[in-house]
């Protein structure tokens, strides 16, 4: 009846009609007319109010209706549009309305949620990012000032505040570097030069270029035996991903152990992609952290990390290189017992 939920607007005039009709009918047979007029007065009644109700709730309805989609899609109908909504097209129905309001509202929820997250992650960057420039600038300040206060005349202490502030600046300027070249992977900027080359070879060439900075840790590189043949040809950006491989093992010598070990190996998993792995028996990641590791500044252990000397940013950068070659990177890690950073690169077709 007219009190369920599901109501149409045909429901609503139809009873609303014959209630009226059967009023007006009684009327007149009480008045004494005979039994053809009491039928006429029913069926003129009913099929006039019938009609007028009919129109008149379309017309509200819809009235609502059109308001509520002009607030959803927020865009103003030409002329044209809106005669073609009104007249071409067939009118929704309270059940579709309903849905697409549903829909709509979900949406909405969805774009809240995305922006709560981007805003703490906004706000959290730009906390690190305050702590990260605020380090060096102040550490670079307090040997300046001291220099300028009388220590540039005593030649035992000038130089090594000079050797310290340098090295600050270097590190500022890393980390600029690194935001700078996060920004442009952001942006698209940076495109890809993509080639075919043996990835073998390339964590070869990287293992020599980090040699004598693994020698100094006593960190020991080696490919994992079964992995040096057949040699795997892969498309991607040579020098981006030589990148990617210098900082990964870069950060397997920072923070693995002393007299530790890191393995490269190579996976062709289905014929389409490459699964390259770098694997150290370091200190490892706790299974808390593991979620995080890729976000810019995050770090497992600040105290240590700071004092190793990174920006904070290679993981983050790592990630946009491989993910801008539309492949994939992951890590499993467990404390004391090591590290395996994995990310997948696209076969090479000569």
């Amino acid at each position: 009846m007219i009190s369920s939920k599901n109501t149409s607007p045909q429901k609503i005039a139809f009873y609303t009609a014959l209630l009226l009709a059967l009023l007006l009918a009684l009327c007149s047979l009480l008045l004494k007319a005979s039994w053809t007029g009491f039928l006429s007065a029913f069926a003129v009644s009913f099929l006039l109010s019938y009609i007028f109700f009919l129109n008149s709730l379309r017309k509200f309805i819809y009235r609502k209706i059109k308001l509520i989609y002009k607030f959803i899609h927020q865009t103003k109908a030409t002329r044209q549009e809106e005669f073609f909504n009104k007249n071409v097209l067939p009118q929704k129905s309270i059940e579709e309305v309903s849905k697409d309001v549903e829909k709509w509202a979900i949406q909405k929820r969805e774009e809240i949620a995305s922006l709560q997250r981007n805003e703490k992650f906004r706000k959290e960057f730009l906390l690190n990012l305050a702590h990260e420039l605020k380090t060096p600038v102040f550490a670079i300040q307090g040997y300046i000032h001291t220099l300028l206060d009388g220590a540039l005349e005593d030649p035992e202490v000038n130089k090594t505040f000079l050797r310290n502030a340098t090295k600050n600046i270097d590190r500022l300027c890393r980390l600029i570097d690194d935001l700078d070249e996060i920004s442009r992977l952001e942006s698209g900027e940076n495109q890809l030069d993509p080639e075919v080359f043996v990835i073998q070879d390339l964590v070869r060439d990287v293992f020599d270029t980090l040699s004598l900075k693994a020698k100094n840790r006593g960190v020991r590189f080696s490919i994992k035996k079964g992995c040096e043949a057949p040699p795997l040809p892969v498309y991607a950006d040579k020098e981006k991903i030589r990148q990617v491989l210098i900082n990964l093992l870069d950060n397997s010598i920072k923070y693995g152990k002393h007299e530790g070990h890191t393995m490269a190996s190579f996976y062709n998993t289905d014929g389409q992609r490459i699964l390259v792995e770098l694997s150290d028996n370091g200190i490892g990641i706790p299974e808390e952290h593991l979620p995080r590791v890729f976000e810019r500044f995050y770090r497992t252990d600040k105290a240590r990390s700071r004092e190793a000397g990174g920006t904070g940013l290679g993981l983050a950068i790592v990630k946009h290189i491989i993910e801008a070659h539309g492949q994939t990177i992951n890590v499993r890690s467990k404390p004391d017992i090591g590290s395996t950073f994995g990310f997948t690169l696209k076969v090479g077709r000569e």
